[in-house]
């Protein structure tokens, strides 16, 4: 089993200069997608940005862990 403090990553790495343009671009892409639908039409779409943001969320936490 993990440790606590793997799991909650109390402690932080510094990123590579690599590791932050992954960053950004990973980021910009996901803006990029949400512009192609716009969020408030319908709820539907509203899930999608929601999703979207999680997906962002994951990508962020397998780069930097």
């Amino acid at each position: 089993m993990k440790k606590l403090e793997e799991i909650f990553r109390t402690k932080h790495r510094e990123l590579t200069h690599n590791e932050k343009i992954q960053l950004v671009r990973i980021k910009e892409k996901a803006m990029s997608l949400a512009v192609e639908f716009n969020p408030t039409d319908t709820r539907e779409k509203s899930v999608a940005l929601m999703k979207l943001e999680e997906a962002v969320m994951w990508a962020v936490k397998g780069v930097t862990s």
